[in-house]
């Protein structure tokens, strides 16, 4: 899920500070790639930055002023080119979870600013369960949208699902809540074109797993049902308390009762699996975890990735994204994953922290973050990590997210020896309890 905390991080003004320069050697070649294909017009590969044109009657119109107040102009701001991903030599589509606020069209002019070749979104708001229903006007102007950006709605936009739906829910009445949040989702992705869709698979709520389990792919099963084509993409979790999908099991065992499994996937969140125990640091923790996933799960059921590293050190069960390269997975993670054909074509959205020091001291959204790591991710891909470059940038990375690290493993170590002292003492007095027993 994103995550954009209002504390002011050195991590992100240092990034920002950066932008000036190219994340690595390789992203400049890569912009300016992007930069000619968009002037080449006609040369069959994608317009990057194209804007729409209206005849003047029809921008007299009232309804065209309509449509135009509702939209987003993109000369707003943009941060980056889009790379043409065809001159990536792997074809990776790399964006962000991006505001759809004022309507799901501005999540298409919000992923250009950044240069993003996929992009995720809220399709109401998410915190809330009564939502109005999907305009048309909205709708016609996402599709829009799309077609003349060429984003392919139905193979790279990843909506995200609500946080209040939790499809495990025993309770009658918030189970059908719940299910009838969800199906909404499913139907507005329908009438968007929109193919995939993302959500967390829930909460025991202290109840036994298999029983939870049992319950999140009826849902799913009844879902499927009432609409026709979205995929439901399961997310892995980190792991904390009644949480599902922290193991690659619960999503095999959700995955075992869907009764039509086209109509299911996978994301794989990168900070949720850290958290969890799913190593990715190395070349070869990442091939082992990849591995397990295939022999647990199923690779054809691997449908998005959501890129994050982490601020919490491994196995801590917490779910804490960091920006890319900064945390405790690292650089050499995401260069592992650049470069796995396997990951081709699929969605792959940044959830890292944008927030950034304004002028006035005070934290801000910087989009521009964004836009370096989308950068940063697209000059890995066919980078040599065994380089002085790569390992330079690496260097620069861990430099920048070593404060912020040492913060959370000081939490987690407190956290981890007061239980192991609550522990001690539990068996201390089981322990004198069995001695009394031996005297009686």
């Amino acid at each position: 899920m994103p995550r954009t905390s209002s504390r002011r991080s050195k991590i992100q003004d240092q990034l920002s500070e950066a932008s000036a320069e190219p994340t690595l050697g390789a992203s400049e070649a890569v912009v300016q790639t992007a930069q000619k294909s968009s002037k080449a017009g006609s040369t069959g590969k994608r317009k990057l930055g194209a804007t729409n044109s209206h005849s003047d009657d029809a921008e007299t119109s009232k309804k065209r002023k309509s449509k135009e107040n509702l939209n987003n102009k993109e000369h707003a701001g943009s941060f980056a080119e889009r790379t043409v991903v065809s001159s990536l030599g792997k074809g990776m589509f790399i964006g962000a979870h991006v505001s759809a606020a004022g309507g799901v069209q501005n999540a298409v002019t919000n992923a250009i600013q950044i240069g993003a070749n996929s992009f995720a979104l809220f399709l109401k708001s998410q915190r809330k369960w009564d939502n109005p229903p999907l305009s048309d006007e909205a709708r016609d102007l996402f599709i829009s949208n799309c077609k003349t950006h060429g984003y392919s709605a139905a193979q790279h936009s990843l909506p995200h699902g609500s946080y209040l739906v939790n499809l495990a829910q025993a309770d009658e009445g918030k189970a059908t809540q719940a299910y009838n949040s969800f199906v909404d989702d499913l139907k507005r992705c329908e009438e968007l074109g929109i193919m995939l869709y993302n959500f967390h698979p829930g909460s025991t709520g202290g109840d036994a797993r298999p029983a939870a389990i049992k319950r999140i792919a009826m849902q799913l099963n009844r879902s499927h049902k009432a609409t026709k084509s979205v995929v439901t993409v399961l997310e892995n979790m980190a792991g904390a308390g009644n949480v599902i999908g922290s193991t690659w099991e619960d999503l095999r065992d959700i995955i075992a009762l869907v009764e039509d499994r086209d109509r299911v996937g996978v994301c794989i969140d990168t900070c949720h699996a850290f958290a969890a125990g799913h190593d990715l640091r190395t070349p070869e923790a990442f091939k082992d975890t990849i591995e397990a996933f295939e022999q647990i799960v199923g690779l054809k059921y691997l449908k998005a990735f959501h890129l994050n590293d982490s601020k919490a050190p491994f196995g801590s069960n917490r779910d804490l994204h960091a920006n890319i390269g900064t945390g405790f997975l690292g650089l050499r993670a995401f260069h592992s994953i650049m470069n796995h054909a396997s990951f081709r074509n699929m969605p792959m959205v940044l959830e890292t922290p944008i927030d950034s020091k304004g002028p006035d001291g005070k934290p801000i959204e910087n989009k521009k973050i964004w836009a370096d790591e989308i950068k940063l991710l697209e000059s890995l891909i066919g980078m040599d990590a065994d380089t002085d470059e790569f390992r330079a940038k690496d260097k620069e990375l861990q430099a920048a997210g070593a404060s912020e690290r040492r913060r959370i493993q000081e939490q987690v170590d407190k956290k981890a020896a007061k239980a192991n002292k609550k522990g001690s003492r539990s068996r201390d007095k089981k322990k004198a309890k069995g001695d009394e027993s031996d005297r009686d």
